[in-house]
């Protein structure tokens, strides 16, 4: 999304609004919650998956992948996580999943 242009001041008019400064704001731990991949932090992810497996509607995402019905893993996975975004990561998750066990 963009960002609006300043306001200017006028009551009317796109840029519409009384002036303010924008303010700083520090970069929240969520932000970077992904990228804080360190080798203990990966550890500790692997062994959690290891020991609760996969929650049913991974489980379910994953039998319709070996049917080779991706639109529908996607669909089912925008359904439960709510944006197509997670869906999609959430689907290649599962496929390197099955791709490694295949492997096995």
């Amino acid at each position: 999304m963009a960002r609006p242009e300043a306001k200017s001041g006028i009551a009317y008019g796109p840029n519409a609004g009384h002036i303010t400064t924008r303010r700083e704001l520090k970069p929240r731990p969520s932000y970077a919650k992904s990228s804080n991949r360190s080798e203990h932090n990966t550890f500790v992810r692997s062994l959690i998956r290891e020991v609760s497996g996969y929650a049913p509607y991974e489980r379910r995402i994953m039998e319709l992948l070996k049917n080779s019905r991706d639109k529908r893993a996607r669909k089912l996975g925008k359904k439960r996580l709510g944006t197509m975004r997670r869906a999609k990561r959430k689907v290649d998750e599962l496929t390197n999943v099955l791709a490694a066990a295949r492997r096995h």
